[in-house]
């Protein structure tokens, strides 16, 4: 494959499942699904499954960092997703490793501050450094409900948009699957334009995985080129389907089937 033929590149750093359900292994299935392909640098191992999250364990800081520059030393990449990082020092190489580049490349952030299981995957330490150094420079942040109020401190969803917007976010999706609507509602927040609902069918399952599968279907159109507002609703109706069609490969939550 020549290198005009080549297909866009996204970034990732992000967690390990074993589960595959979400992590690492969501978003290589999803960026390639939609076009794009991925390259990755593993943040943090983790302990679970899809009824239980035991414990996280974050990469090494010099392996992370020698990782990272080997890799991009060799391969460009065209936008960078991030999943759940870990610890501050990580989120820390990150925004210097971005900060670098030679050119400035899209960002979509998943702040995964909460295991699908409930588990607490976040410190104060992380989202300061999160809304410090990170935010600045996205494009797109994708938090569910509970993770942007956490990440600003507010207690009504507008507010919570406004907020991440002034720190410097391009973007906010805020997701609705983790409230008990009869419908899920993703509100997209442009700065200085009206808010846009996105209204899914809620479906009767329990998902793992799916906020991953969203942010890494974005990134890829992103990495394309498309505007925000186009790789968002085409990555909802991604998803969506890809939940739908989700497969209980555990006791618990279900897979998404990103490869439908």
């Amino acid at each position: 494959m020549s290198n005009q033929q080549s297909p866009p590149v996204v970034l990732v750093f992000s967690a390990h499942d074993p589960s595959g359900a979400a992590g690492i292994q969501a978003d290589i299935e999803s960026i390639n699904r939609n076009g794009s392909r991925c390259i990755s640098v593993i943040t943090a191992l983790t302990t679970q499954n899809t009824e239980e999250f035991r414990s996280i364990l974050p990469q090494n800081i010099v392996n992370f960092r020698n990782q990272t520059e080997l890799l991009m030393s060799d391969i460009s990449a065209n936008a960078c997703k991030l999943g759940l990082i870990g610890s501050a020092l990580l989120v820390d190489s990150i925004a210097d490793t971005l900060l670098n580049l030679d050119k400035k490349i899209p960002l979509i952030v998943d702040p995964i501050l909460h295991s699908g299981t409930g588990a607490n995957l976040s410190n104060e330490n992380i989202i300061e450094v999160i809304n410090r150094r990170l935010l600045p420079m996205t494009t797109i942040i994708t938090p569910n409900i509970k993770e942007a109020f956490q990440l600003t401190g507010k207690s009504n969803k507008a507010a919570a948009a406004s907020d991440l917007i002034a720190k410097g976010c391009q973007a906010v999706l805020i997701t609705g699957t983790d409230q008990t609507s009869p419908r899920v509602i993703n509100t997209l927040y442009l700065d200085g334009e009206k808010a846009i609902e996105y209204p899914w069918e809620r479906l009767p399952e329990i998902y793992h995985g799916s906020g991953c599968t969203l942010a890494s279907a974005i990134s890829a159109h992103v990495a394309q080129g498309k505007d925000i507002e186009t790789a968002v609703q085409v990555a909802q109706e991604y998803t969506w389907h890809s939940l739908k069609l989700g497969i209980k490969l555990g006791k618990s939550q279900l897979h998404p089937n990103r490869n439908f």
